[in-house]
């Protein structure tokens, strides 16, 4: 090995060091911002990995897409692990209300309350770092197990990733917290990791296998396995990997994501068409989201942030909603619920990533299954609302009229803004990525990622997904106003920004 080897060997190296200064005191100081409030961090995350992005640019330290640090990337692709948990956590409490199976204490950790940082204990702070570990080694071993990535800088490296990644991950375990049995509980964490290896390995084979009929994007199999997984194992416990993941995982993925993105903030505005996609992507966020959670206002009659988060996270698959419900930020019924709201909608992504996908090939959405289905969502959203509004604080009411709702509002978000949007002089690409900003849709983000609308959109998704979390604040100062209020969210000022949402649509879409 000549010193050119060594030095580039080297320098890659300290980029896995790098990244872990960049993203885990991101996470961290988040938290500590936020801390005394009931605001989530992903709010500060948004802020900080879009400017930190686009400071490593303008400071020529890196050029747009941060391909000078392929670790940055590298994590930014592992949306998926994040999400395979929260499938197969949304399968077991799935299978938990349809089979009316009582929850089952879980006495395996008393976590430690110490503070290691402002706003973050012990056992939490070690649930990051795990998170981190966790997601690089999966991401790792994956690639070298598949053969894929193998054109990208790191190929390599992969078994060295995958070994220091996930041999950290294993012996990350917080000594302050009260572990019941600390043998069960590594062994419950190697069994997690290969369960989420298993489904990554089979949801791979399986687009790879239907490719030639429809592109079905791979997260679409990974929900689908991953929730099946759930729903037969619902008694199983959490062990460490579940346990950082569901806490750590999606902040850690969002923070780098929005690295990358704030990376091409440059130069994303100097491509044509881009200006109009993040229009409609910012009044979007505030159509969707705040007319979504108008609906359940007016007519529902409830204001309480156990409906509002997680129906709404669960609702557009929404990333920002769905890490801070996960984490806790909005209590422990949000925490509880968002998982099931989240694997409802994703049944009807039959639906959406069959005719995506064929619209895809054509080049246009396909309009009259569209428009069907457009029908099928108002139809069922009414039905939900009248269900929320008899359930009058009973769990169980609640959850099914949620469900119901997560389903139906889903379905209108998605296919009516496409809809809206194919009649509009964008073309297909932009407008799915238009709409997948729009509503911070987790499973179309990671289906763009993967290539199903080809690689320019793949490249640029991380940026369009990005930029419209700068509504976030909005949407967390409104939910963080609502846990200060007994979980009671402020109505008229929802009601006005619904409407500023549709009319900031109207105009956006006018000037296509």
């Amino acid at each position: 090995m000549d010193i050119v080897e060594q030095i580039t060997n080297l320098q890659l190296l300290n980029q896995f060091w790098i990244l872990l200064f960049f993203l885990i005191p991101m996470v961290i100081i988040s938290r500590t911002v936020v801390a005394g409030t009931r605001y989530s961090p992903i709010l500060i995350i948004v802020i900080f990995g879009l400017s930190l992005g686009y400071i490593l640019v303008l400071s020529d330290v890196s050029t747009p897409g941060l391909n000078e640090f392929p670790f940055i990337n590298l994590m930014a692709s592992t949306t998926i692990i994040a999400l395979i948990v929260t499938f197969f956590v949304g399968g077991q409490e799935l299978r938990k209300i349809l089979g009316n199976k009582k929850d089952l204490p879980d006495d395996m950790v008393v976590p430690s309350e110490e503070e290691t940082v402002l706003g973050t204990t012990r056992t939490q702070f070690v649930f990051i770092l795990r998170s981190f570990f966790l997601l690089l080694g999966i991401e790792g071993l994956i690639r070298l197990i598949l053969g894929t990535g193998q054109d990208v800088m790191l190929s390599t490296y992969y078994p060295l990733i995958a070994y220091i990644g996930l041999v950290l991950a294993i012996i990350l375990i917080d000594n302050k917290a009260r572990i019941l049995n600390k043998r069960l509980y590594i062994k419950k964490g190697l069994i997690e990791i290969s369960g989420i290896v298993f489904v990554l390995f089979l949801s791979y084979h399986a687009a790879q296998l239907i490719e030639s009929i429809i592109a079905l994007p791979q997260i679409f199999f990974a929900m689908m396995i991953a929730a099946a997984i759930g729903a037969i194992l619902y008694r199983w416990s959490f062990g460490p990997t579940i346990r950082a993941l569901l806490f750590g995982g999606i902040p850690v993925v969002l923070a780098a994501n929005f690295m990358v993105g704030g990376s091409r903030i440059g130069e994303a505005f100097t491509i044509d068409g881009v200006n109009a996609v993040l229009a409609y992507g910012f009044f979007g966020q505030l159509l969707w989201m705040f007319g979504g959670i108008s609906l359940i206002m007016y007519f529902a009659k409830t204001a309480n942030a156990r409906n509002l988060a997680p129906g709404m996270a669960g609702a557009l698959s929404h990333s920002g909603l769905t890490g801070a419900c996960t984490a806790g930020d909005f209590g422990s019924t949000a925490a509880k619920r968002a998982p099931i709201m989240i694997n409802i909608p994703f049944f009807g992504h039959i639906f959406v990533f069959s005719i995506l996908a064929i619209s895809a090939d054509r080049g246009s959405l396909w309009l009259p299954p569209s428009i069907i289905l457009v029908s099928i969502g108002i139809l069922l959203t009414i039905y939900a609302l009248r269900n929320l509004k008899k359930a009058k604080g009973n769990d169980k009411k609640e959850i099914n009229a949620l469900m119901q709702f997560s389903f139906g509002w889903q379905i209108c978000a998605v296919f009516g803004g496409l809809t809206l949007l194919s009649l509009s002089a964008m073309q297909m690409d932009y407008g799915v990525m238009a709409q997948t900003s729009a509503i911070s849709h987790f499973g179309l983000f990671a289906a763009i990622q993967e290539g199903m609308f080809g690689s320019d959109a793949a490249l640029l998704i991380p940026f369009i997904f990005s930029m419209p979390f700068l509504v976030h604040p909005l949407v967390f100062y409104m939910f963080g106003k609502a846990m200060e209020n007994g979980g009671e969210m402020p109505v008229k000022p929802v009601y006005f920004m619904a409407l500023i949402g549709i009319l900031g649509v109207a105009v956006s879409l006018l000037f296509l």
